[in-house]
């Protein structure tokens, strides 16, 4: 079968004694700085409902919500009978194991409470904050690639990859096609939806199609994805993430239709 050779990147960018930065760290600071100056300049567009100042003071409210959001949302989705039988691992974050449905919850309780102690509109808020949220998953899925972690399932296709942790057969790059779906294509759908007018000034119509979008992007990977070995395959071959997915399309669809109405009231 054709493959491609993995490129062997060390997960460690740089150590200096007791001080180790990691590609996956990285990532997460890359994402969630752009994501930051994005949605400030989102804010500075004529029309926004949110201001510029308040885009600015959220990106350490967004770092703590999808740091502890996303570990808590692995503990509890993925192994909560291993975590809570070894409750010290829970904080070891640098050794992998985030949700990003955890850091998603986590983000929108986060917008709440913020948007509350300033007086925002939430739903307009919330617009923004899903604006910028592909951009985090886009370096997020590559830094799982350089990791050689969350891979997919064995195939003969052309770009297949054998991952060193993986076993000597080829497998699907799955992280690759999830930075690009819902990373890459999902900030470009999302930034032609800002664009409209007519769909920018009914706030919860953003964030609805970005639920959908995410939705969707994550229940196709799942059929190249392989499935965490400790879960396994679920009801009808389906897998955990396209479960924790499926509320999102709901999720997504409704916001969608109570902006339109709470437009036309």
């Amino acid at each position: 079968m054709l493959a491609i050779a993995f490129p062997m990147i060390d997960p460690v960018l740089v150590e200096v004694g007791p001080i180790v930065i990691r590609w996956y760290a990285l990532a997460y600071i890359t994402g969630l700085i752009l994501g930051w100056r994005y949605m400030i300049w989102l804010a500075k567009q004529p029309n926004s409902f949110v201001k510029p100042e308040h885009a600015d003071d959220f990106l350490t409210w967004a770092t703590f919500a999808v740091i502890l959001g996303g570990r808590l949302g692995y503990v509890l989705f993925y192994k909560p009978e291993f975590y809570f039988a070894n409750p010290g691992e829970i904080v070891k974050t640098w050794q992998g194991g985030m949700s990003f449905h955890g850091g998603l919850l986590g983000v929108i309780i986060a917008s709440i409470w913020y948007t509350r102690i300033h007086k925002i509109r939430f739903m307009a808020f919330l617009d923004l904050a899903c604006a910028v949220a592909p951009i985090g998953l886009f370096f997020g899925r590559l830094a799982n690639f350089i990791n050689s972690e969350l891979w997919g399932r064995t195939t003969n296709v052309a770009w297949g990859v054998v991952f060193p942790n993986g076993g000597p057969y080829p497998r699907h790059p799955s992280q690759i096609y999830e930075a690009l779906l819902e990373g890459l294509l999902l900030v470009v759908i999302l930034h032609l939806v800002w664009r409209r007018e007519s769909l920018r000034s009914k706030p919860g119509v953003i964030a609805g199609v970005f639920l959908i979008g995410y939705g969707m992007s994550r229940i196709i990977v799942e059929l190249f994805r392989q499935p965490d070995a400790h879960l396994g395959y679920l009801i009808g071959g389906t897998t955990m993430g396209q479960w924790l997915s499926l509320p999102m399309l709901l999720a997504g669809a409704s916001l969608i239709v109570y902006a339109h109405k709470k437009a036309k009231a």
